[in-house]
């Protein structure tokens, strides 16, 4: 690909990652809040993540319609609908609050998820115009614009957290404005857009189908390890903030913690992306399986405050390695015109199993054992049979790489990648 395309991804990157920063700062402020609004409002303590777990069955319902969208009309139309949602979000939940319902706080959330579905498209809206060489490091580098927002996120919502009389109210009051002011960044992408044409549509309806894409191993490995990844940090993270206040400790803390876990979330992307291309995605992604499962275990050896930060610490690094080795797995296994269906088929599982991962976290959380201490550690217990499955799916993944490479016909590789379909038997 001409050193021009990659100079064009890289313009588009400062502005992805200006987008990560500033519109992405919202994220770790609601994921603050959420849940103690949620428990401030909710009749059962057992649900007081819920409004947690609405942004993120947001997030799982668009991204199937979001990314064949984005296909046709281009990722700014996609983005923009994405930040004007998040301001709607925030301005229901903001209702909701001050008015005292649980319902409307919840349908809030929802509208928030759709701005959380679109920002999962950063990640791909970076690679789009990158060469195949270059797109680890774009992914990462967009990635790593969530460090800003790491710093900025908490650190605003300190802020705001009190500006109302009516408890959070201050924080959706300034979302909504961060969304209007952050739209605008989007004007200044250079992407790719195919147009919405009659030849169009059919090249992408000759694509591979949802179930085909999943027979492909490396799009199916990629995708339950991005599902275990992400929803394991948020199991684990949307409980923090309940657990730390049940433990004893501030409010400040709670917010200090989860800037460290975001903090730790971005930091590594500013070299996994080399990692991936000198190591490979799925060594990259196996190490952030063993990170993950470290986090896990700090986190039941004790409830001191270092016990979370260094445990939510272990959850942001693992997740990273993950989640951006998973991602960048994906995006060698589909071709051009299957591109926004295989985005939102992954998205949209990633999502539906982090969305059972919120709503589970609650139960866990307020609802196993009676006391704070107990429900934090069934939270992590529950890691266990999750990252073992992934693991099971990168040996499978590593077995049918090794057999395709001694096939008789070396053009069956290329199957693994998702390139072309193979001349041989197709039971891999």
């Amino acid at each position: 690909m001409p050193h021009t395309d990659d100079t064009r991804a890289k313009r588009n990157i400062v502005v992805l990652v200006a987008a990560q920063a500033f519109l992405g700062a919202q994220m770790p402020m609601i994921f603050v809040v959420g849940g103690l609004a949620g428990g401030m409002l909710a009749d059962n303590v057992c649900f007081a993540t819920l409004p947690i777990s609405l942004i993120v069955f947001g997030s799982m319902t668009t991204a199937p319609w979001l990314s064949p969208l984005m296909q046709r009309r281009g990722r700014k139309f996609g983005f923009f609908i994405g930040a004007i949602c998040g301001a709607i979000g925030a301005a229901i939940a903001a209702y909701g609050l001050h008015i005292g319902s649980f319902t409307v706080l919840l349908l809030g959330s929802y509208f928030t998820g759709i701005y959380m579905s679109a920002q999962g498209f950063y990640r791909f809206a970076a690679a789009d115009a990158a060469s195949e060489a270059f797109r680890p490091k774009a992914i990462s580098y967009v990635m790593a614009g969530g460090l800003l927002s790491a710093i900025f996120g908490p650190q605003l919502n300190k802020l705001v957290f009190d500006l109302s009389i009516v408890p959070f109210l201050g924080t959706y009051l300034t979302i909504i404005a961060m969304n209007l002011i952050g739209m605008f960044l989007f004007l200044l992408l250079d992407l790719p857009r195919e147009e919405d044409t009659e030849t169009t549509r059919e090249t992408v309806r000759l694509g591979r189908t949802r179930m085909e894409l999943l027979r492909n191993p490396t799009i199916l490995v990629a995708i339950i390890c991005a599902m275990v990844s992400y929803a394991l940090m948020n199991l684990v993270m949307t409980s923090t903030p309940l657990a730390v206040l049940g433990c004893g400790f501030s409010n400040e803390n709670a917010n200090d913690i989860v800037s460290a876990h975001v903090l730790a979330m971005y930091i590594p992307a500013f070299f996994t992306g080399h990692l991936i291309v000198r190591f490979g995605a799925v060594k990259i992604v196996t190490v952030g399986l063993i990170i993950l499962a470290l986090a896990g275990m700090v986190a039941l050896s004790g409830v001191t405050l270092t016990n979370f930060y260094v445990a939510l610490i272990f959850l942001g690094i693992g997740w990273n390695f993950g989640f951006v080795g998973a991602t960048n797995l994906l995006a060698t296994a589909y071709a051009p015109n299957e591109r926004g269906r295989a985005q939102g088929l992954n998205d949209m599982m990633v999502f539906g199993c982090v969305t059972l991962a919120s709503l589970a976290s609650g139960g866990l959380m307020n609802c196993s054992g009676g006391t704070p201490v107990a429900g934090w550690n069934a939270v992590n217990l529950a890691m266990i049979p999750f990252l073992l499955l992934a693991g099971a799916a990168l040996v499978w993944l590593l077995r049918a790489i090794h057999v395709l490479t001694e096939s008789a016909k070396p053009e069956c590789i290329n199957k693994i990648k998702g390139r072309h379909r193979c001349p041989v038997s197709d039971k891999t």
